[in-house]
């Protein structure tokens, strides 16, 4: 079993590293920053933006040894709201791939839910070297388990066409029409609703 804990703000810098190291080598992640050096020196700075976001706003998950997050954000009908400062600190910290960051943040703003509140998980990320241990699915378990318990429903983007059916397998639906990323990947919007202990392939 994997210990689920809350992130505090001394995990701020590790859990950014975190986040950076899984997603640097997706293709969302090479689209947008082509330069792999440029991408290991950006990113972890970058999604430093998202951890204290989720942290002042939300819950960080995290295990006991600090090698995944996964940042919910509770999201009302107007939908995700932007970190502060964030264009400023988006154009300090990308330089000439900030424009980028911006296509990819407007191309998910189209696509969130306008008819039900949500928790949205923002990022989830498991280091590279601990991935397959079923420390994602532990992650998604433990606040899966609150969200039905509160009756709320999550929402997510996944970033390729594996996660995307990992997700399904979490009881998550494709919501709306991908995201195509211009010239680059695709990214798949998601949801899923609460489920009660009746639901098929849940324990009763």
């Amino acid at each position: 079993m994997h210990g689920i804990v809350r992130a505090g703000h001394a995990d701020v810098d590790v859990l950014s590293q975190v986040v950076a190291d899984a997603f640097t080598d997706l293709a969302a992640g090479r689209w947008l920053i082509e330069d792999a050096t440029a991408r290991r020196e950006i990113f972890p700075r970058f999604y430093r933006i998202y951890v204290e976001h989720a942290m002042a706003n939300g819950v960080v998950c995290t295990t006991a040894d600090r090698t995944a997050a996964a940042l919910w954000v509770p999201v009302g009908l107007e939908g995700p709201q932007q970190p502060d400062g964030f264009d400023e600190r988006l154009a300090e910290i990308a330089g000439p791939w900030a424009e980028r960051f911006m296509i990819f943040e407007r191309g998910l703003d189209d696509h969130y839910p306008t008819d039900v509140a949500y928790h949205y998980l923002a990022i989830m990320a498991v280091r590279p070297d601990r991935q397959g241990q079923g420390i994602g699915t532990a992650l998604l378990d433990a606040h899966h388990a609150i969200l039905d318990q509160e009756g709320v429903a999550a929402y997510l983007e996944a970033s390729d066409e594996r996660t995307r059916g990992i997700y399904l397998r979490h009881g998550y639906a494709d919501y709306g029409s991908p995201v195509e990323l211009p010239g680059g990947p695709f990214v798949y919007p998601m949801l899923r609703p609460p489920r009660t202990a009746g639901d098929p392939g849940l324990p009763s």
